[in-house]
């Protein structure tokens, strides 16, 4: 069971996601609603993955996925994006992000992606 922390500026995507990640029996213990939380919780909470959303007030999901990197080398982090951010998406994996996954949420798709990154 994979410890993760939420990140997403929208609650009803964090629920969302959260939903879908505790079916696939991991165990949710964080949610940030922009970048600097992020930061700050990664640091507290130590978690296997975070899945970033791209775009987010105060500090964006690219600048946090840096940041943790820099600082958390081993954390595993999946970026969240709509369609039409290919361009941010390829930012994110040239930064260490390990995969994305597309705005709608598809369960499926969520966990295999989850599983893939963390095996």
């Amino acid at each position: 069971m994979a410890k993760v922390l939420v990140v997403d500026d929208a609650k009803f995507m964090r629920m969302t996601l959260t939903n879908i990640l505790q079916k696939g029996n991991h165990e949710v213990v964080g949610e940030a609603e922009n970048g600097q939380e992020a930061i700050d919780l990664n640091e507290s909470l130590k978690p296997d993955l975070i899945t970033m959303d791209i775009t987010m007030p105060e500090v964006n999901g690219i600048e946090a996925l840096k940041r943790i990197k820099a600082s958390a080398s081993d954390v595993s982090i999946v970026m969240c994006s709509a369609m039409g951010q290919q361009k941010m998406v390829v930012e994110a994996i040239e930064h260490g992000a390990k995969d994305f996954i597309v705005k709608p949420f598809d369960e499926t798709r969520v966990l295999d992606a989850i599983d893939r990154v963390l095996n």
